[in-house]
């Protein structure tokens, strides 16, 4: 994923915003970090979930990465009042589907999926597994679509 990652973060540009959806485990902080890697900004890219958004400068005179993880967030209002810099920033949502529609007209969806092989638990709400259940290293299934 982080490979990935970094292929992706060297084409994206100022404006790109890229919702990142799937289940815990599915490596959305983990894309997000080679996305940061393939755009040479300074890091290290950890997950916000606790502080809502990260800015990360760039440490080649390029865009900041803005990492967004709108899972605690209520409402598309909620991610509009963090006042992010969209037009000359790239910024990645964690969690965003349905939270972006109304911030841009376009957007990159990235769905990520994964095989669980019967163990581990894929839920936010319920008892999550040990790490080393999770199969940290199951393939993934990547969809990119352009939005909308």
């Amino acid at each position: 994923m982080e490979a990935f990652g970094e292929r992706m973060g060297r084409m994206l540009r100022p404006g790109d915003l890229v919702v990142l959806t799937g289940p815990l485990g599915a490596g959305k902080t983990t894309l997000t970090r080679g996305m940061g890697a393939g755009l040479g900004i300074r890091g290290p890219v950890q997950s916000p979930t606790f502080v809502l958004a990260r800015t990360h400068p760039s440490l080649v005179g390029g865009a900041p990465l803005v990492h967004v993880d709108a899972y605690r967030l209520g409402s598309p209002a909620e991610l509009d009042d963090l006042d992010i810099d969209l037009d000359r920033s790239v910024v990645i949502v964690e969690w965003g589907r349905g939270m972006v529609d109304d911030l841009v007209d376009r957007w990159w969806e990235v769905e990520l999926d994964r095989q669980w092989h019967g163990r581990g638990l894929d839920t936010a709400c319920g008892d999550v597994a040990h790490a080393d259940e999770l199969d940290a290293d199951a393939p993934r299934r990547v969809t990119i679509t352009r939005r909308p």
